[in-house]
């Protein structure tokens, strides 16, 4: 196999994962080469993500690694074996690199979920509000880019927009609710768009009220992707120089508690579909 100059952030994931394996095991790189009659350097190429991995040699190396986790090998195996070029390929060189991992990690994710308290999560947002925080940034992007990034965001809704959509649950705080995000007219439409797609059957909306006390300690931002086994799961979190990819198993923990305990102090979905209308009306 070729190397590759700009591994995915899946290709990585499963770079990842087979470096943990061995070290796991106790085992060198050169170790791993002489088992399946390469030279280390290969080893080290497969391990950071710039050239592939059969699935033969994947499960070979999983065996010698002594990984009894058959459905962990198996989703690994898929990772080797994935040819896929979404969507999401139209965009490279013309958008950021994390824009395409995340929908190339949406794509395969068998949930998700989002917590927000700043604004409502982009899987939820219409094109204006988006365009809106796009135009927002600084320094900002020329028209034509936003226009891209705008596209771009609502082409990643179908994964809970196709005929056989993933789970999703999103936690948001009423101040992002509140915030009015490209006038009123917008943040009107918005609103109607979050009460639409809650009423879906794959999607839980629950909101965060302002009322809530002793809430600091349990924030967190985070796009929570569930992978085919737990440890293959993720977190993307924002930030000013872009997204962090998060996928360490006492990480991911972490995270999954967090989300457990704001989803336990937000409002039921009924609730949280009376006060967003609430909202709606009143602007």
């Amino acid at each position: 196999m070729g190397t590759r100059r700009e591994p995915t952030a899946r290709q990585l994931r499963l770079a990842t994962e087979l470096r943990r394996l061995r070290d796991a095991a106790g085992l060198s790189s050169r170790e791993a080469a002489e088992m399946l009659g390469v030279n280390s350097v290969q080893i080290s190429q497969i391990e950071a993500g710039t050239t592939g991995v059969s699935e033969e040699r994947l499960r070979r190396l999983a065996a010698h690694y002594a990984c009894t986790d058959a459905a962990l090998v198996d989703a690994l195996a898929a990772f080797a074996t994935d040819r896929t070029r979404g969507w999401w390929e139209e965009y490279r060189g013309r958008l950021p690199t994390s824009f395409l991992d995340l929908s190339e990690l949406e794509h395969h994710a068998t949930y998700r979920w989002d917590v927000d308290f700043l604004h409502v999560p982009g899987l939820l947002q219409t094109e204006d509000y988006a365009r809106a925080l796009f135009s927002c940034r600084v320094p900002q992007p020329p028209e034509a880019e936003v226009e891209m990034r705008v596209e771009h965001r609502m082409r990643r809704r179908v994964i809970i927009e196709e005929p056989s959509p993933i789970p999703y649950d999103v936690l948001v705080h009423e101040a992002a609710l509140r915030i009015k995000v490209g006038g009123r007219s917008t943040s009107r439409t918005q609103l109607a768009r979050v009460l639409e797609l809650s009423e879906a059957d794959h999607v839980t909306v629950r909101v965060i009220p302002f009322e809530l006390d002793d809430f600091a300690d349990v924030t967190a931002v985070m796009a929570y992707a569930g992978g085919a086994v737990p440890r293959l799961d993720t977190v993307v979190r924002d930030g000013p120089h872009g997204s962090l990819f998060i996928d360490s198993e006492a990480q991911l923990g972490v995270f999954r508690t967090l989300f457990r305990r704001v989803e336990a102090v937000s409002l039921d979905p009924e609730r949280s579909r009376d006060l967003v209308h609430g909202l709606a009306k009143d602007l």
